[in-house]
């Protein structure tokens, strides 16, 4: 696939512009495999909406989780259910049906944690949260597909992207320890978004030039979690704001 520059006169091509410069692939091939990613995303995120929706509207579910004993044990299995499936979803990514069921298993359980965050925030700070988060994510993907089409790469993200997170997980963990205050916990979501929103322009590059078309799975897993990060983080921002 990579082993001759691609020609604008390629048959396989169909004199499709590339992406980027010096693309090696089919034009076709690889937006075909981008438009399954966001297919995937987008039924992803309706998921996601439908069930936190649901945890939200139906009062009875988060009062089940705050108020009982079992609740609370619920909460934490769905709380590292996600973490769990992934490693499962590692080994079965290309064996179809499995990668899809283990998918949405990985987002059925996290919708469950988005929607019990949101079921003790006000309806305002969600609108907020959800009506930026679509915004920074529309914004960034299409400057992403802009500055690739223009030669730019962002692979050298990757390092400072993991050292950012160790940072945040860090400060995250001596929050719960000894919390800060509502300072910090704006301090916090900040660095959060922006951290995120370098995610979602370097797991966008990855799409564009990286990811081998068996990887849909993983892609879309990356980017899904992207945009709820990114989310959850402009959330906190929001609620100790409005606090």
């Amino acid at each position: 696939m990579w082993a001759q520059p691609y020609r604008k006169t390629d048959v396989e091509a169909g004199g499709s512009r590339p992406l980027y410069p010096m693309m090696l692939e089919s034009p076709e091939l690889r937006w075909s495999f981008i438009r399954k990613i966001y297919s995937i995303i987008t039924i992803q995120l309706l998921a996601t909406i439908a069930v936190a929706a649901t945890v939200v509207s139906v009062h009875p579910i988060s009062h089940f989780f705050v108020s009982t004993g079992a609740g609370l044990a619920l909460y934490i299995v769905l709380i590292i259910t996600p973490f769990i499936v992934l490693c499962p979803l590692y080994y079965y990514y290309q064996k179809h049906p499995v990668n899809y069921l283990l998918l949405g298993v990985f987002t059925i359980s996290l919708a469950f944690s988005v929607g019990l965050t949101c079921a003790f925030t006000s309806g305002k700070v969600i609108l907020e949260s959800v009506i930026l988060t679509t915004v920074v994510v529309v914004s960034l993907t299409l400057y992403t597909f802009w500055a690739a089409r223009r030669g730019h790469d962002f692979n050298f993200l990757g390092p400072f992207l993991f050292g950012a997170m160790m940072v945040l997980m860090v400060f995250a963990f001596i929050q719960i320890l000894f919390p800060l205050g509502k300072i910090s916990v704006m301090i916090y979501g900040c660095l959060a978004s922006i951290i995120f929103c370098g995610y979602i322009i370097y797991d966008t590059d990855n799409l564009i030039k990286r990811y081998t078309y068996d990887e849909y799975i993983w892609a879309a897993v990356s980017l899904y979690l992207d945009i709820i990060n990114l989310f959850l983080s402009l959330l906190t921002i929001f609620r100790a704001a409005d606090s």
